[in-house]
């Protein structure tokens, strides 16, 4: 990874990354430390093949919903020719052209498609209920009744992103049990201790 500098007109070296860098530079053969993944926040329980998963992404936070639905669709893997639930991605982006992995999620949907719900939340091209920007929580509370059911019925939501989508996200959930008489606090609450509510916001 470089940075083109504008004023420079050119790479500046200066400002490599660090990651990236660091592989592309090392040796076929040489030996790299790595370390984690660290916690278990953003694992799939596999103990009920027939268990939902509610994934809920902006951006970059689309990284690690990858390695779940290829995990439950399309690598050859007991997880993935015992599994029976639904997997449901939401991802927010400003744009359909920043749409990451289409192609994949697109095949997927085709293969499974008893299995495996898409819906994109794009805030430049669609509008919400209000006529507003179509954001990521306006997507998810399109679907607040059938989400509802599945949290109900022991699905696991997961949510991975920038952190300032988790404000609307909660606000947005807050109204919709407020509408359903449901205590919020309590709900959430419980949800966390059956360890079906997954955060991993930056």
């Amino acid at each position: 990874a470089t940075y083109w500098d504008p004023e420079l007109k050119a790479d500046d070296p200066a400002k490599k990354g660090i990651c990236s860098n660091f592989l592309c530079d090392t040796e076929p053969g040489a030996e790299v430390q790595m370390t984690g993944p660290a916690g278990k926040v953003m694992l799939l329980p596999e103990e009920d093949p027939n268990t939902d998963y509610i994934m809920v992404a902006t951006g970059t936070g689309i990284a690690p919903y990858r390695g779940f639905v290829r995990r439950l669709f399309t690598e050859n893997t007991p997880a993935a020719n015992a599994y029976k639930g639904q997997a449901w991605l939401f991802l927010g982006v400003a744009n359909s052209d920043a749409l990451l992995y289409d192609d994949e999620w697109q095949e997927v949907k085709a293969n499974y498609p008893d299995n495996f719900r898409l819906d994109y939340a794009l805030s430049r091209e669609q509008e919400n209920k209000k006529g507003g920007k179509m954001y990521i929580q306006d997507k998810v509370e399109e679907y607040a009744d059938e989400i509802f059911n599945k949290l109900d019925g022991g699905a696991h939501i997961y949510f991975c992103g920038l952190k300032g989508m988790m404000p609307g996200i909660q606000e947005m959930l807050g109204s919709v049990c407020k509408d359903k008489g449901i205590n919020y606090d309590e709900w959430l609450k419980g949800l966390k201790k059956n360890k079906q509510w997954h955060v991993e916001v930056y």
